[in-house]
């Protein structure tokens, strides 16, 4: 039932024209307003004004929901973080998995309440360290894992029973999630018990991240068997992380980031649907991961809006039958583009901004960037200070005391709405091409995140948006903040480590591991329990992925102009 009265708005309309042409009037007389228009990070014209004119049809029980209730526009916990806070889990890795393990437990011993692992690109593309295609990309944006020897150490005096671990990793997820269990089940953990996240996601790949190997029908099947395997054996892991931060770090609007995961999600549960499983069996572990950009109220909307849309999907198109099943759980991190070279520390301030976004649009977890990523690798007291800036959030401003504190505001209730019709505009443009896989093939995601890229960068130029330390405020100070150095010797270490590894491994068992892993592939069958068994026999990352891309075969991108 709407809650405006018709009469009531009819009234209101009124007033709201006299406004205009009295007291609106006379002070644009007497000065003019700073811009022609006002606009949201995704271009969209914000008005000047916002009332209930503008959600007459608005309905409490349809629109918002209780807290804990469908549709969950007000978050997914009755108690909101007064129950408990959202966990503070910081992306970290670099360099060996020794200096790694260094910082994971310095973290931990800072109040992180769970760890997320950063990967090289070497490791992100299935090679080992000393792969001829993986020079001079050793540790340079996260840890280097070529086998479970690497695994071990960076998990070396971590209890991997007791924290929960997220993963960044896509196209090689099987085979880095299978050296993680593979570890646990050294430490005499049960592969039951563990807890954490994998992200997993090789659909943004081929959006956006261009992480990809295989193309995209067998990359969707490992996928599903990851989900497979996890909804049979490992209730604790979320198998599953869409991602949309990649793809707004690509250049998309928030619109697009929204729309794009929300259909990248759609399709992972038509393939787990595809085959055999029941979705209020999967569907409750199923994660998303979003970005937080400085447009505050932008951001907010569009995390009560993914809520909205996920539940009605899943209950509405789908059939789920499990309330679990109906609940979006999310990541947020602030946003990496965002940060700037000049001025870094001024970097503090968008990340504060970001995160208070993601905390009143109410993230399950959150990652802070630190202010130095625009230069380098984060050192300790940057991290630290990103680290203290959600603890400042959650310990000293209140707005965790009250959920959901922008309800019923006609500028986030419009905001919302707008987002939302807005994402079932992109599904209906997706599903014209028949569905996510040939608007891929057929470039549609890469080409609207290119536009919107190249919009917002004609908006910077003609002096419509500006950025603080770059287009505005500038200077030439020097910087002058710590910046992190790793491992001189990283490199060598590693390589050893890796002959090493390969030359005491039983060769036999090795052997029999790559050969069982083949037929796994080439036979259609789970590939999990073959990757683990390789995992033991430290067969290296590089060999079970050659071992796919000689049965799958590697994907080039189409060419679109």
């Amino acid at each position: 039932m709407a809650i405006f009265d018709k009469k009531a708005l009819d009234k209101l309309k009124k007033s709201h024209e006299k406004w205009q042409e009295t007291t609106l009037k006379q002070a644009l007389e007497r000065k003019a307003e700073r811009k022609e228009q006002f606009i949201t990070e995704s271009s969209v014209p914000i008005e000047r004004l916002y009332t209930p004119l503008d959600i007459p049809d608005f309905d409490y029980q349809r629109d918002l929901g209780n807290p804990g209730e469908f549709p969950y526009t007000r978050g997914v916990h009755a108690t909101g973080y007064r129950g408990r806070p959202w966990t503070m889990r910081m992306f970290a890795g670099f360099g060996t998995a020794e200096e790694t393990n260094e910082r994971f437990k310095y973290l931990v011993e800072n109040g992180n309440m769970g760890l997320s692992v950063a990967f090289d690109l070497a490791t992100l593309m299935g090679y080992d360290t000393d792969a001829p295609q993986a020079l001079g990309e050793f540790g340079k944006c996260g840890v280097a894992i070529s086998s479970l020897k690497d695994m071990e150490i960076l998990f070396d005096s971590i209890p991997m029973g007791e924290v929960s671990t997220s993963m960044t990793i896509n196209s090689p997820a099987p085979m880095i999630w299978a050296m993680y269990i593979a570890a646990a089940q050294k430490q005499g953990v049960p592969i039951e018990k563990l807890r954490g996240t994998l992200q997993n996601d090789i659909l943004k790949e081929y959006i956006a991240q261009k992480e990809f190997i295989f193309p995209p029908e067998p990359s969707m099947r490992l996928v599903t068997d990851t989900i497979e395997f996890a909804t049979q054996q490992m209730p604790a892991w979320n198998y599953l992380s869409v991602s949309g931060y990649h793809i707004r770090e690509a250049g998309s609007t928030a619109v697009q980031e929204l729309a794009f995961t929300l259909a990248d999600g759609i399709e992972y549960v038509k393939w787990a649907l595809k085959r055999g499983l029941d979705i209020d069996d999967f569907a409750p572990r199923m994660s998303f991961f979003f970005n937080l950009h400085n447009d505050f109220f932008e951001e907010i909307a569009k995390l009560r809006a993914a809520r909205r849309i996920w539940s009605r999907e899943m209950r509405e198109t789908f059939g789920a039958k499990n309330p679990r099943s109906w609940l979006m759980r999310f990541h947020c991190q602030t946003a990496g583009v965002s940060l700037t070279a000049q001025q870094p520390e001024i970097n503090l301030v968008r990340v504060a901004i970001q995160a208070l976004a993601g905390v009143i649009g109410g993230t399950q977890s959150l990652h802070t960037n630190s202010m130095d990523e625009a230069l380098a690798l984060p050192s300790e007291h940057a991290v630290t200070l990103a680290m203290r800036t959600q603890q400042v959030i959650l310990e000293e401003t209140g707005v965790t005391n009250t959920i959901d504190p922008f309800a019923g505001s006609y500028f986030m209730e419009t905001l919302t709405n707008e987002t939302e019709a807005q994402v079932y505009d992109y599904f209906k443009r997706i599903e014209d091409f028949g569905g996510v896989l040939p608007a891929i093939e057929n470039g549609f995601f890469q080409m609207e995140i290119a536009d919107a890229s190249y919009r917002h960068q004609q908006e910077l130029e003609r002096g419509e948006r500006d950025i603080v330390a770059q287009s505005k405020y500038s200077n030439d100070d020097p910087v002058h903040i710590p910046i992190l150095k790793m491992d001189p010797e990283g490199y060598d270490k590693q390589v050893a480590r890796l002959k090493q590894v390969r030359s005491e491994r039983d060769s036999q068992a090795a052997s029999e591991a790559i050969d069982a892993l083949r037929d796994a592939c080439t036979h259609d069958k789970n590939v999990m329990p073959y990757l683990i068994d390789a995992a033991k026999a430290y067969v290296t990352l590089s060999e079970m992925t050659d071992v796919m891309r000689e049965v799958f075969g590697l994907y080039q991108e189409p060419l679109h102009i």
